[in-house]
């Protein structure tokens, strides 16, 4: 024990680390989560919002993309009654922060074999209080309130007098606006970074580990960094996509606020889709998907809607190849894993490796692709008000389903990627000896 806490010790005094590097890596995440939000809302138009909202709006994405909560509130007096609800993760600018947080946070523990638990723990502590800071000051940016005249409530002002007589009753105080939570941003934005500090641990080949934690490396790491390329890989094709769309059917703004704001949510929805998974959900009122016009017709149905293969293939036949892709997408993150293990490793046990690796990953995608919004005003608690303000978005996944599917496939997957791999020089396997071995020599 006496050892081992002086080896600790040693470690951290040799540690090049401290609270210049946490605040590096801290404003890095944070300017890149800025600039994606800031772009992508100036490419979806929202630099013409009232009262100098947009700065707020700006700290409000930043807030959501970290895993904060920021509610919606309405106020139109005292017979008028407002509901709104918001939960969405623009995975685009949570993608920017999380890379660039993670490659602070790795690099001053590259070239490093072994680092104490001790260390980390006090390293991942710096950053993590840097970034509680920052979620406070975001949180007390993303508030703000909006006025709506009662003319755009009610109609165009000539409608029948029960119109009129909504209008007298809202006259000039409706209002609708945005606050982030901050004991709820707090929580869940560390929950978030400490996910993003232990997935980098994770993933990358020459970070350092506990020596307690060093044997679970040749099992861990590679299925864990085959499943952030298989990510990443479907990211930079949904990119190249939108390019092609941006340059083939016009539209530029609309199709760089996607990339910029949601482009995650959208190929790694594709990516379950093509696995096999199926999603409900419901587009009601003036709302619409930032996503491909095939979905929204899909999901703008009275009833909840069920979105797969099938049922996009009945609007869009080009929807097959969806499986294609994805099918190319995960073989090739089985064979990088399996050229990563150990050369002792067999197919079966990459079988297995994968199919929990895709599972938990198919999890990750449920949990954070999704969305749901809502926003409607009432008279007495009954109905909605005119103007088209009522409306209703939302996409679910069928979870258990989906897991299950993801599991089938990386058993399937991960035994063929292994069995690809057996011809292909691997870790921790010795060439075949010549003629003449060492035995022989001399």
């Amino acid at each position: 024990m006496n050892v081992r806490a002086s080896n600790d010790r040693n470690s951290a005094k040799r540690a090049p680390h401290g609270w210049r590097d946490a605040l590096v890596a801290v404003l890095a995440g944070t300017l890149a989560m800025a600039v994606t939000a800031v772009l992508g809302l100036w490419a979806a138009g929202a630099t013409g919002l009232p009262g100098g909202a947009f700065p707020r709006v700006a700290a409000a994405v930043v807030v959501m993309a970290a895993g904060g909560s920021v509610g919606l509130a309405g106020d139109a007096g005292s017979l008028v009654g407002a509901r709104a609800g918001l939960s969405v993760l623009p995975l685009s600018v949570t993608l920017a922060g999380a890379l660039l947080i993670a490659h602070g946070f790795l690099r001053p523990l590259r070239h490093r074999a072994v680092a104490g638990g001790r260390e980390l723990a006090g390293w991942a502590g710096r950053v993590a209080v840097l970034w509680a800071v920052v979620l406070v000051v975001l949180s007390l940016l993303a508030r703000f309130t909006f006025t709506l005249p009662a003319e755009n409530l009610t109609g165009d002002g000539t409608g029948d007098g029960t119109e009129d007589a909504i209008g007298d009753v809202l006259g000039d105080s409706a209002r609708v606006g945005f606050r982030a939570d901050l004991p709820l941003t707090l929580l869940f934005g560390l929950l978030w970074l400490a996910g993003v500090l232990v997935l980098a641990l994770l993933v990358s080949r020459r970070a350092p580990l506990p020596p307690r934690l060093v044997r679970f490396q040749e099992t861990v790491r590679p299925a864990a960094s085959a499943m952030v390329a298989l990510l990443l890989g479907s990211v930079a094709l949904g990119v190249v996509a939108g390019l092609v769309v941006m340059v083939v059917r016009g539209h530029p703004a609309q199709t760089l606020a996607v990339i910029l704001l949601g482009l995650p949510n959208l190929v790694w929805l594709a990516l379950t889709l093509g696995l096999g998974a199926s999603w409900e959900g419901k587009v009601q009122g003036p709302f619409g998907l930032p996503m491909p016009q095939v979905l929204d017709s899909v999901l703008r149905t009275p009833d909840l809607s069920t979105v797969n293969l099938r049922t996009l293939a009945e609007q869009d036949g080009r929807v097959w190849w969806l499986l294609v892709v994805t099918a190319l997408l995960v073989l090739g993150a089985a064979f990088l894993m399996a050229v990563r293990s150990p050369a002792r490793m067999r197919p079966w046990q990459h079988a297995l490796h994968l199919a929990v690796a895709l599972t938990l990953t198919v999890l990750l995608i449920g949990l954070t692709a999704g969305l749901s919004a809502r926003y409607g005003l009432s008279l007495l608690g009954i109905g909605d008000l005119g103007g088209g303000l009522g409306g209703e978005v939302s996409l679910r996944p069928r979870l258990w389903t989906a897991l299950g599917i993801a599991f089938l496939w990386g058993l399937v997957a991960g035994f063929l990627g292994g069995l690809a791999a057996t011809r292909v020089h691997r870790h921790g396997e010795l060439p075949p000896a010549g003629p003449k071995g060492p035995a022989n020599a001399g």
